[in-house]
């Protein structure tokens, strides 16, 4: 029972595709079931962000115009003589600083 060397090659050829066939099918169809689960996960969290933004929303009608600008701070003078003996005390740079403010206020 002799084999020609070319029929031999030929069922050794045919064996190992017969391996190699269904294993690289059934590695695609798991890459591809593996792609179709993530789009389903990245879908249902689309939704959900979709949700929460819809429900974190107000609406437009808080969005208009400032009809009245708030009033800007004033300070109240104190005359020197309020303060008493802190009046007296007073560093050299916060005395020229009382001394801006008041000049401002007057003009």
């Amino acid at each position: 029972m002799g084999m020609s060397k070319q029929m031999t090659f030929t069922l050794a050829c045919v064996v190992v595709l017969s391996a190699f066939v269904p294993g690289v099918a059934g590695y695609l169809s798991a890459r591809l079931e593996a792609l179709e689960t993530a789009e389903r996960n990245l879908q249902a969290l689309e939704a959900r962000l979709h949700t929460r933004e819809a429900r974190d929303t107000r609406p437009v009608s808080f969005l208009g115009p400032c009809l009245r600008t708030p009033a800007t701070p004033r300070f109240q003078q104190v005359p020197a003589a309020a303060l008493g003996e802190r009046g007296k005390r007073l560093p050299g740079w916060l005395a020229g600083l009382v001394r801006e403010v008041g000049d401002l206020e007057r003009d």
